[in-house]
């Protein structure tokens, strides 16, 4: 579970991408990593799927949803386009700016893997190795508009210098058994990837925390409906409200093994959002609350946990 037993500053990252164009928003983060690594940061948590942009159009633009829509189309193919690719240049160029900044990097982005796209977690150690992933289990209401569902392959923790890593992925939070899962494969750090962290979310976040035993990150974006104007695409002409209208308010918290927030929740303006982290806490809490330890009953409950990769062809 433990890396260093030193305390360590870790930081979530709460500033808009430039919205569906990979490129500019790769560029962003390399600077965001170097910012936030020359402000002590030894980890740095993006928000879910930073990486072009979450889809909230689904949310707030009244065609997002129409059967055969040209202009949901269009927007759903400007995702595709500016989707990462594992092994592409985008990753590498992330890599980079993570050993350059000898600082752990998890992203969140939309991932394109044989033509279908993914919301994933990416995991990248401050040597710049690619750590592991995580693909959400299964998109959240109209958001299976747009992705595919992951599976038990990449519901797994990361070992680091700093200790183990982990995350889930919005409503994945209210999954018991992903939860329990998680929890068994004993985190020191949580990250909880948000579109944004309203007040629900950081209830089911520092739930997590206690729960776990665990630190969480709790990484929510920022966003105002003047960071799509340049895009010029007609459903987001649709979505009401003035340039300044906030489509995603941020919320960013970090938040202690016992419950407590230590940073944040952020207010709806860009920025980073940090906290230094005790590991010594997360020893504390388990004198009391251990529940894959000495408060679980394995003997009434046992969990499953299937982490082969599904496929749907077998040679």
């Amino acid at each position: 579970m433990f890396g260093t037993m030193d305390s360590f500053l870790v930081t979530a990252v709460q500033h808009p991408p430039v919205f569906l164009d990979l490129d500019k928003s790769v560029a962003k983060a390399c600077h965001l990593i170097k910012d936030a690594a020359q402000a002590g940061a030894k980890m740095i948590v993006f928000p879910e799927t930073w990486l072009p942009g979450y889809p909230i159009w689904l949310d707030v633009a009244p065609g997002a949803g129409l059967w055969d829509y040209e202009p949901a189309t269009a927007v759903y193919r400007q995702l595709f386009k500016n989707s990462v690719e594992m092994g592409g240049t985008a990753v590498s160029r992330l890599q980079q700016a993570a050993k350059s900044a000898n600082a752990i990097v998890v992203m969140g982005m939309n991932e394109c893997d044989a033509g279908t796209l993914y919301n994933t977690t990416l995991y990248i150690g401050e040597n710049g190795a690619i750590l592991g992933k995580h693909r959400k289990l299964i998109p959240t209401y109209t958001e299976r508009l747009v992705w595919g569902r992951g599976d038990g392959s990449t519901l797994s923790v990361v070992d680091t210098p700093l200790g183990r890593l982990g995350g889930l992925i919005c409503w994945e939070h209210w999954m018991p058994l992903a939860r329990f899962a998680m929890h068994q494969q004993q985190e020191l750090i949580h990250v909880a990837q948000w579109p944004t962290v309203k007040e629900i979310l950081l209830i089911a976040s520092r739930s997590y925390a206690f729960e776990g035993q665990c630190f969480v990150v709790a990484a929510g974006t920022a966003l105002q409906k003047r960071d799509l104007a340049h895009l010029k695409l007609a459903l987001f002409d649709e979505i009401p409200g003035e340039p300044d209208t906030w489509l995603m308010r941020g919320g960013s918290a970090i938040i202690a093994p016992n419950g407590d927030v230590l940073a944040g929740p952020a207010d709806s303006e860009p920025g980073f959002v940090s906290a230094v982290i005790d590991p010594q806490k997360a020893i504390d809490g388990r004198l009391t609350l251990d529940v894959t330890g000495h408060y679980a009953r394995p003997d009434v409950f046992e969990l499953h946990l299937n982490q082969s990769e599904q496929t749907n062809l077998v040679t």
